[in-house]
């Protein structure tokens, strides 16, 4: 049910500009107002699982993730969890989130029963300039190479902080590393990740790991979770960036790139 009406713009807002603010519950009928009803024109993303959109507040942005899979209960429980223990400069900063389940009549085997209808959203930070996938292919968009060191940088510092926070990512790829306004990256899409215990450094699954294939590591066939998957994925992501080049790349062409790196080392400093 929607029983947090209360719950206004200013009250996101407010939130959003105070850093030291708590993630916590949002109603589902603010995320619908602040994104015109979840039109299509406010869609700024979207994946196999999830739509994200654009929300506007009266003097700022929010991105708004609506998961597509409203069956997806543990998936959304499990990035819940793991956002509520992050804050970092290079993780997306998690605002607010919303689990509205609400009756609706509907017509089955001929009869009408009543049935859920659960919607499950999560609010973020907006960071306009989208995804690092953008930046690293192609020949007209290419970075500075001062911004490709402190991408790479910013990247190994929010993975680190991660792994101190025993959190896998396991879906490290560029479509998931956000960049704001100065090009800092933010890891984003907790969707896949996993959160062990202090003891823990592995775990086996009985189901399908998930992960994108080319940054999902080879050992993801034998269905153990290490920290090492996202070592693996952050190695190809270094790699894109240094060759501009997605998918396999030959030994020669990454020492034009390391190559090509060395000869601009000096303008890092």
């Amino acid at each position: 049910m929607d029983f947090l009406s209360s719950t206004t713009k200013s009250d996101l807002e407010r939130m959003l500009f105070d850093e030291t603010e708590q993630p916590k519950a949002l109603p589902l009928s603010l995320l619908a107002e602040i994104t015109n009803g979840f039109s299509d024109k406010q869609i700024i993303g979207q994946g196999g699982f999830a739509v994200v959109y654009q929300g506007m507040l009266n003097c700022g942005k929010v991105a708004v993730k609506r998961l597509c899979n409203t069956l997806m209960h543990e998936e959304f429980q499990r990035e819940v969890v793991c956002l509520m223990m992050v804050k970092h400069k290079n993780v997306v900063r998690f605002l607010e989130y919303c689990a509205d389940t609400q009756g609706s009549m509907e017509r089955y085997n001929g009869k009408f029963v009543m049935a859920d209808v659960q919607q499950r959203l999560l609010c973020f930070e907006y960071l306009p300039k989208g995804s690092l996938d953008k930046y690293i292919t192609g020949t007209s968009r290419k970075l500075k190479w001062r911004n490709c060191y402190q991408i790479i940088k910013g990247i190994c510092q929010g993975l680190h902080y991660l792994h101190e926070k025993n959190i896998v990512h396991l879906d490290l790829k560029p479509g998931n590393i956000l960049l704001d306004d100065n090009f800092v990256p933010k890891i984003a899409d907790f969707g896949l990740s996993r959160w062990f215990d202090e003891a823990q450094s592995r775990v086996f699954t009985v189901n399908n790991i998930g992960g994108t294939l080319g940054y999902l590591a080879p050992e993801f066939l034998n269905r153990e979770i290490t920290y090492q998957f996202d070592l693996y994925s952050l190695g190809v992501i270094i790699i894109e960036i240094l060759t501009g080049k997605k998918g396999y790349h030959a030994v020669d062409t990454l020492k034009v790139g390391v190559t090509s790196w060395s000869n601009h080392r000096a303008t890092l400093n």
